[in-house]
């Protein structure tokens, strides 16, 4: 049985792929702080296993991610999907630690799961794995009033071609998934505070199905980068 960790697999995107995977037979580590909501997502599936965690604190994503290990025997695939949006702003306008709460998750957070994954993978035998990261279509291209949440995606576009470059010795792939308009809570929240002007948007649910598409691919096959977003995006061309 393949096994994969999904982290902020309580609510949104994460939550979504980690019903996928479940679905698909995978063995499925999930990551999250609330254990109550985790819960839900795991109920009925004996595949799916519970890990309450602050992915911005090393020592329990560290025991988490060991622990995962020692129940599944190894671990094939990452999804490291746990983030934030932030409040818009100028910023001019943010807090300091405004701006250091959304680096914390989706920064540090996404480099101690990548972390914690590479080192597993590099250690197991058979050694290898492949790392997914969750960008955004905000890694090339921001929206108004995202200083935060737009510098930490384009950071992690340089995580995941660095842990391409360094995994090829260990077996170890590194994707990116970019990701534009998908409906979940987050996206609703923006919405709700421009209600005249709703944007396209598209299925969570083909998110996921691409997401696993990236996770079964062969370990001599890559997908680097993914792009999957509402057709109607005024993305291509947007100021």
């Amino acid at each position: 049985m393949k096994s994969i960790i999904i982290t902020g697999a309580s609510a949104g995107i994460g939550a979504d792929c980690a019903r996928e995977f479940l679905e698909a037979g995978w063995r499925v580590g999930l990551l999250a702080r609330r254990a109550d909501k985790l819960e839900a997502v795991a109920q009925g599936h004996e595949n799916a296993h519970v890990f309450p965690c602050d992915v911005t604190d090393p020592a329990a994503v560290d025991a988490a991610f060991d622990a995962f290990a020692q129940r599944a025997g190894r671990l094939d695939v990452l999804f490291n999907n746990a983030g934030m949006f932030g409040r818009p702003a100028t910023i001019d306008e943010l807090e300091y630690d405004e701006w250091r709460q959304v680096v914390d998750v989706n920064l540090h957070g996404m480099f101690l799961c990548a972390r914690a994954a590479f080192r597993q993978m590099r250690a197991q035998s058979p050694q290898g794995g492949r790392i997914i990261n969750n960008g955004s279509i905000s890694a090339y291209t921001p929206r108004e009033l995202s200083v935060c949440y737009t510098t930490t995606k384009h950071a992690i576009a340089g995580l995941t071609k660095t842990l391409s470059l360094d995994g090829r010795a260990f077996d170890i792939a590194c994707g990116q998934i970019d990701i534009g308009n998908a409906r979940t809570q987050l996206l609703q929240d923006l919405i709700d505070r421009n209600p005249d002007n709703p944007p396209p948007t598209m299925d969570v649910a083909d998110v996921s199905r691409a997401v696993r598409q990236m996770a079964e691919l062969g370990p001599e096959a890559n997908v680097q980068f993914m792009t999957i977003m509402a057709t109607k995006m005024p993305y291509i061309g947007r100021g």
